[in-house]
């Protein structure tokens, strides 16, 4: 995840006054895509599986 402006290649969802911003691509790739927040961060889950790259997050595997 990353702040990011708007290209011709996007697809943009507004959701609950938050506006998400994923590359059609890589939306095609990683259906369904899923973001939550807690107190510890934002935590993403898709359909790629990322192994255990991420092994120092609290949350899951496929976080960012």
């Amino acid at each position: 995840m990353a702040l990011d402006e708007p290209r011709d290649t996007d697809d943009i969802f507004d959701i609950d006054g938050f506006q998400y911003i994923v590359d059609k691509e890589f939306m095609k790739a990683a259906e369904p895509i899923k973001v939550d927040f807690s107190g510890f961060g934002f935590q993403f889950d898709c359909g790629i599986d990322f192994g255990d790259v991420c092994s120092a997050c609290p949350t899951s595997s496929a976080c960012a």
